[in-house]
């Protein structure tokens, strides 16, 4: 799906994979695997591409033939690939609407980015199991399984597993990250 939606927006904005690519910063050769299918891009290709668009990284997978109801099934989701040594993400709703909501698994040590990021969302993580760290404005918030936590997104933030076993998590943001 997001291989069609990509080659979409690029063909009706008069774009080359080489001149997309070019703004994108990314190479040709990894535009034409995304469009095929052949590979998931990383967290930083998609908001790279929806910089380009001017759209938010839901508007990437948006699916004018979707239905109202979405049914989300393991094996099924789209995966949001993190950079080296950050978390990769499942996607558990459709990609296309005012909300994303994503799963990951934190391994010891992992985060969701090297430094904080700022956007203008809501954020919620709901903690499954383990301990997790969110560091929100320089303040780090220890947030236990069972535990949730939600704030305005605008303020530098991201997700550190600093305990010693896997930390699962739900993430919900509204509007998407663009």
């Amino acid at each position: 799906m997001l291989g069609k939606r990509l080659n979409e927006l690029r063909v009706a904005r008069g774009l080359s994979l080489r001149a997309l690519a070019k703004d994108a910063g990314v190479s040709p050769t990894l535009l034409s695997q995304i469009e095929r299918e052949v590979t998931e891009p990383s967290l930083n290709t998609l908001r790279a591409l929806s910089a380009v668009f001017g759209e938010s990284m839901a508007a990437l997978f948006l699916d004018p033939e979707a239905p109202s109801v979405w049914l989300s099934r393991p094996g099924e989701r789209t995966q949001i690939i993190g950079p080296k040594g950050a978390v990769s993400y499942e996607r558990l709703t459709r990609g296309n609407g005012p909300m994303e909501v994503l799963r990951a698994v934190f391994v010891p040590g992992q985060y969701s980015v090297a430094e904080t990021v700022s956007h203008p969302s809501v954020e919620c993580i709901y903690v499954i199991r383990g301990t997790m760290t969110v560091e929100l404005a320089g303040v780090p918030h220890q947030v236990q399984a069972g535990e949730a936590i939600s704030f305005d997104a605008i303020h530098a933030h991201r997700y550190v597993n600093h305990g010693h076993v896997d930390a699962e998590i739900i993430l919900s943001v509204t509007p998407p990250i663009p």
